[in-house]
Order: structure tokens, then C-alpha cells, then sequence
């Protein structure tokens, strides 16, 4: 693969407990698939080989498995460690299947313990998890100084109550290479604050897509419900607004907690408003979740606003080469993902404001139609002041017409 550089071919490299077998396998391989999830949820990798000469060793369960992948003419990525927790083999043809997820979240996160806190910080929180698994921690300082009143972990593992904790405080939390690592969701930024890279895809790019928007499922609200302190009464906290209002069944137990919850679900289902499905015809490694896109030459809906990057999937197989599958969702502004904005209740709006992604800078910029006092603002960021100013000016019709009426 390495000789002829002129002639870009599909390259990987593989280690099982530390040996190199990727020239071994390369002639058996008929399929290897690497899922990159975003969050907590382990990523996978799947290898079918074939065994027709009944020479290939079955790895034992337990082995960690390492892979490099890309292409000859510009080099491979590491992609990471995994531990192979189930084999299979099968015939006629005869064919060896592994499935290997990744090592950092097999062993102690799954353990469930007992303990409270109180009157802490989410950063404090994560961090007592990661010592007692023995991780590092790497937590984005805006989600470490998130108030926590009062938190219970009854009879839980740490896997679930991380989950639990991204859930509520709308954050990726995920292990990485022996780190815990914290960043809001949809900000398309490490956990230092830095941009990450922005992505910008062509139709030249892709051999297929799948865009889909939905208004049955689009709630306008998100209802949450607590108790005071002292008090059998249930109260509501409520997110957003309008007349379709989803409810939480989770009961919190303080105000604070209810309304972090609510919130924090209508961004993921305000990102979810439009999601799209992009499969790139040439492989990239270098694509992991978190990433921020553009699309050109798609479709003018598609084309017009900034894409989120959840689930990556890598696909090198013997008759279809390299590729690269990708989940999008549209993304929030970062002031309705960090600053949680409350719009004004009742509709008064006395304009619309629309974001866009400024090319020079890389840095969200707003524009309005209408008087920006008490503002509705659209809940996606556009790729160009021209389509946000378009989409604002539209929505500001839109407005004046119901008022009117």
C-alpha cells in the first residue's frame, strides 16, 4: 500500500495485545466498521475475516485491540484502544467475526455505588467520579461552575449517573484515553474552549444523503417538576413556551434542577428539529463527533445552515472501499446553549433575530429584523448573513401576519 504514492489506496494498521497484524489480515479482511458515538456510549469495532483455510486464531476475550486508519498517500490516524468482548465464528464460507468496544469504559464505571451531594459544583462531581476510577478529568470551565444543590447516586453506576448528569446539564461527558471528559453539547468546541475544526463538505464529497424536518414532533416548551423544600406540593418549571409542552416524568428536588433538566431537553430537541444523514464516497479518518460542517451544493435548505456532528461511522470493506457515514444535527446559537436565554412570555416579540456563522472569524454573529428589544430568535445558526437575514426577515412576516389577524 505504502509504494506507489501517486496511487491513493486505503491503508490501516491493527495490533492485538501489542503485535501488529494488519499485513496478516489484510488479504482475509471482508469488512471492518468503526462506530464513533458521541457521549458515554461505548464506540465499537467490528471485524469480519474470512477463514477458508482454517488458519485464523480465535483472540481471546479481554485482548485490546489498537487501529490506525486512512489512506497511503496522506497517513493514518489512531482511532483508538478496544477490548474484543465477543467473537463468533461461522461457516460455510467459514468467516471469524470480532466485536470490540472501547477499554475505558468496561471496568469500574459499571460498579454501582452509594452517595450524596450536597451544595457542590457539576465540575466537583465529575471530578470525585474520575478519582474514583482513577481517571484525569479535562471539564469545560463554563460546565464545571454549574450549581448543584443536592444530587443523590442510589444503588447507580457511574456510567448511568454520568449519563444521567449529561442529560440534565445538556453536556457531552464522555472517556477518552484514561480521561473524563466534560463539554457542552452543540458548541462545537473542546473542553478548553478552543474552536474545534469546521468541516465544509461538497456534493463531490458524498454518494448519499438524508435530510429530514419534522413539525408533529417539534415541541415548543419542555415541563419539569420539583418540590420545594418543606412542601408536599409538586411545582412546575417550564422551559420555553407555546401550547405543545413536553413533560418530563423525572421529579427534581429543587427548582434549579427542574428547570436545568427542561432546558437542557429543549436544546436536544430543538437540535433535532432537522437532522441529516451524509455518506462520504471517500473515507475520512480524521471526522469524530463534536465536529461543526457546512454543506455546499446539497440542497438550498441544507446548504443554509450550520450542521452538529454526533455519530461517526468508518467503513473499509474488500469491495467498497473507504468510507465514512455521518449523523447531523442543525446547531444552536451558543447563547441558547451556554446562556440558557429566556424568551419574553406571551409572544410579545418585537422582533427576530437570526445567527450566522461568520467565515472570517469562525464566530457566531447575529442579525434582526425588526426591533431587537425583546427579540424571538430562530433556534439554528446559518451558514451566511445572507441566509440569516433571508430567514429572520421571513419569520418577522410571519409574526406581524398572526398579530394581525
Amino acid at each position: 500500500m505504502q509504494r506507489d504514492s501517486s496511487n491513493s489506496v486505503p491503508a490501516f494498521r491493527l495490533t492485538v495485545n501489542g503485535k501488529d497484524i494488519a499485513k496478516n489480515i489484510s488479504p482475509r479482511l471482508s469488512s471492518l466498521q468503526l462506530t464513533d458515538n458521541r457521549g458515554l456510549e461505548a464506540d465499537q469495532l467490528s471485524l469480519s475475516l474470512t477463514d477458508h483455510d482454517g488458519l485464523l486464531e480465535i483472540p481471546p476475550r479481554g485482548a485490546v485491540v489498537e487501529l490506525w486508519l486512512g489512506w497511503s498517500d496522506t497517513g493514518l490516524v489512531y482511532k483508538g484502544s478496544f477490548t474484543v468482548d465477543e467473537t463468533e465464528h461461522s461457516g460455510t464460507p467459514d468467516m471469524l467475526n470480532i466485536r470490540a468496544r472501547s477499554a475505558d469504559l468496561r471496568n469500574g464505571l459499571k460498579t454501582k455505588r452509594e452517595r450524596s451531594w450536597n451544595t457542590t459544583t457539576l465540575g466537583q462531581i465529575l471530578s470525585d467520579i474520575a478519582s474514583a476510577n482513577d481517571l484525569k478529568t479535562n471539564i469545560a470551565a463554563a460546565v464545571a461552575e454549574r450549581a448543584v444543590a443536592h444530587l443523590d447516586q442510589a444503588n447507580e453506576s457511574d456510567a448511568n449517573i454520568l449519563t444521567r448528569l449529561g442529560e440534565m446539564h445538556d453536556a457531552v461527558i464522555t472517556v477518552k484515553a484514561g480521561c473524563l471528559v466534560c463539554l457542552a453539547a452543540g458548541g462545537g468546541k473542546t473542553a478548553g474552549g478552543s474552536a474545534l475544526p469546521h468541516i465544509t463538505l461538497t456534493r463531490r464529497d458524498g454518494d448519499g444523503h438524508r435530510f429530514l424536518q419534522a413539525d408533529r414532533d417539534s415541541y415548543e416548551g419542555v415541563k419539569a417538576y420539583y418540590y420545594d423544600v418543606g412542601s408536599t406540593k409538586k411545582q412546575e418549571a417550564i422551559a420555553g413556551g407555546g401550547d405543545k409542552v413536553k413533560d418530563l416524568r423525572h421529579t427534581y428536588s429543587d427548582r434549579d434542577s427542574a428547570l436545568r433538566a427542561a432546558r437542557s431537553e429543549l436544546n436536544r430537541l430543538q437540535r433535532g428539529s432537522a437532522t441529516l444523514s451524509y455518506n462520504l464516497a471517500k473515507g475520512r479518518a480524521d471526522l469524530i463527533p463534536e465536529l461543526t460542517y457546512s454543506l455546499r451544493g446539497i440542497k438550498g435548505e441544507i446548504d443554509a445552515i450550520v450542521w452538529y456532528g454526533g455519530n461517526v461511522q468508518h467503513s473499509l470493506t474488500a469491495d467498497g472501499g473507504f468510507t465514512t457515514s455521518l449523523e447531523l444535527e442543525s446547531k444552536l446559537p451558543e447563547d441558547s446553549v451556554d446562556g440558557l436565554y429566556d424568551e419574553p412570555k406571551g409572544g410579545a416579540y418585537t422582533g427576530v433575530v437570526a445567527f450566522y456563522r461568520d467565515k472570517a472569524t469562525g464566530k457566531e454573529t447575529s442579525v434582526v429584523a425588526g426591533d431587537s428589544t425583546k427579540p424571538k430568535r430562530i433556534k439554528r445558526v446559518y451558514d451566511s448573513k445572507e441566509a440569516a437575514q433571508k430567514a429572520a426577515d421571513r419569520e418577522w412576516k410571519k409574526l406581524q401576519q398572526a398579530k394581525a389577524q
